[in-house]
């Protein structure tokens, strides 16, 4: 009998946002509602491009939610496919989180199989990301 065991990875590197365009805009009061189309460019362990649309969530407090769905083309760990990102993420009293899923199924070509999760974090102006992952 034979057992496959599968080993998660950790994935690091940065992004750059190279594209932010507003579709949509939806304000009532207590809080505008704003679709958005953007494109990225990664480097580090995932390097590559993606096109992201998403909702935001703004407050009179500042940013306090959005929600999405990014399509990544390029390479992760050094194996070439595209995979699709489900966003998370929310703010309150000045504290940003956000959150990333691997859509199950999404991963095509040497990304077959590609499952797991990470996080976005804001430092001094820049993105980066972690990004923990598993190919089985």
């Amino acid at each position: 009998m034979s057992e496959t065991t599968t080993m998660t990875t950790r994935a690091t590197g940065t992004f750059e946002i190279t594209d932010w365009t507003e579709m949509a805009t939806d304000q009532r009061e207590g809080a505008t509602i704003t679709r958005v189309r953007l494109t990225k460019e990664f480097q580090g362990d995932i390097r590559g491009t993606s096109t992201t649309e998403i909702l935001t969530v703004a407050t009179d407090a500042g940013p306090a939610a959005y929600t999405g769905i990014e399509h990544v083309q390029g390479s992760l760990g050094g194996r070439t496919g595209t995979f699709v990102l489900q966003h998370s993420a929310g703010a309150e009293n000045g504290e940003q989180w956000m959150r990333w899923l691997i859509v199950p199924t999404s991963g095509t070509g040497e990304l077959a199989g590609l499952r797991g999760e990470g996080r976005i974090i804001l430092e001094n102006g820049g993105h980066s990301f972690v990004l923990d992952y598993e190919i089985g």
